[in-house]
């Protein structure tokens, strides 16, 4: 034990604080061990998303969307969970598992699509429909949750709307993007859209994915409905430019999916670049190239070795959510559930 400890103070002495979150600390065999034995020590689970980083996505325990990962928080025997991912995802682990320590390794990593709508925004937009039925992305803040009749995710978000009134108006928030995507699709002329974006997603444009589809012919198309060039996957695909049955619209956990299942052996994939990571371990045949590769979010590589360790060692950074928060925000989760086809997080 005495040399374990003193390990753990070699490592954590080297850890650094600087604008871009916690540096110092290189994933080592020595980190992982410390990592892994410290996790064990509090009884936690670490959870890690899609975009962190390749050598947070080895350490974890369960990789997926958020979503996916914050329901396996709720089932899992562990008393404390480390969500590495941005504060949303935390949160919306601690909504589902209330009784449970939820930390994240650095609560400075936010989101800018979960930012692009705030509890007051959404109080004084349902004041303009008040008879309207507000369906939210998982990809929020609790307290947006809160006001939301039914949550979504990218999987499932066109299912969450064709399982309401067709008569009924619809506030889609916050992502323009997928909501353009859920509006095409369902045809709800009645659907009104908040003009939300991830600033990654949104920065994959049309024009880039048009070049990399005219360079790479006998590729297949991975594109996240967040993106901005997801309508003009479908122009290429409904125009004849790309053959349709190889463009595909995926959550992050569709793209697993359908990388068993790809026929082609390039894909090139539009979308935050840390979800080729998982890509290429699922189906290690296919090559799979991003259609933009500076498409890194800042905020998921926030979570670095250094963060995740000074997180098990210190405790830090624990997740609250108000309870009548959690309980209203949990309701509309809950109820798409419900509804079927819950898919993961995006």
């Amino acid at each position: 034990m005495a040399a374990a400890v003193g390990a753990t103070m070699t490592l954590t002495e080297r850890i650094a604080d600087g604008p871009s979150g916690f540096t110092g600390v290189d994933a080592t065999p020595e980190w992982a061990a410390e990592i892994k034995r410290l996790a064990r020590e509090r009884n936690a689970t670490i959870l890690a998303h899609n975009y962190q980083l390749p050598e947070i996505q080895d350490i974890a325990d369960h990789v997926g969307d958020s979503l996916a990962l914050s329901r396996i928080a709720a089932e899992a025997p562990e008393d404390t969970i480390v969500f590495c991912g941005v504060h949303f995802m935390a949160e919306t682990a601690k909504i589902l598992s209330p009784d449970k320590t939820v930390l994240i390794p650095d609560q400075r990593a936010g989101c800018s699509l979960a930012d692009s709508i705030t509890a007051e925004e959404l109080r004084a937009w349902k004041a303009e429909y008040p008879d309207a039925l507000v369906v939210s992305y998982v990809n929020t803040t609790a307290a947006v949750k809160a006001l939301t009749d039914i949550c979504c995710t990218s999987s499932n978000a066109v299912d969450v709307v064709a399982s309401i009134d067709p008569d009924r108006e619809v506030l889609f928030l916050p992502d323009q993007f997928l909501g353009a995507h859920v509006k095409r699709v369902t045809g709800r002329e009645n659907m009104h859209i908040w003009m939300g974006e991830c600033h990654v997603h949104a920065g994959i444009n049309g024009d880039e994915l048009n070049e990399q589809a005219r360079t790479h012919p006998d590729a297949e198309l991975f594109v996240h409905p967040e993106c901005g060039c997801a309508t003009s996957a479908l122009y290429l695909a409904g125009a004849g430019e790309f053959p349709a049955d190889r463009v595909h619209i995926l959550s992050t956990g569709g793209m697993i999916d359908a990388a068993k299942a790809a026929k082609s052996n390039q894909v090139l994939v539009a979308t935050e670049v840390g979800m080729l990571h998982q890509l290429r371990k699922a189906a290690p045949g296919i090559d799979f190239q991003p259609v933009n590769d500076r498409a890194s979010c800042q905020y998921m590589k926030m979570i670095t070795p250094a963060a995740l360790l000074r997180c098990l060692v210190e405790n830090r950074d624990e997740v609250h959510v108000d309870p009548e928060t959690a309980a209203l925000a949990r309701n509309s989760v809950q109820r798409m559930i419900a509804i079927g086809n819950p898919g993961g997080g995006e």
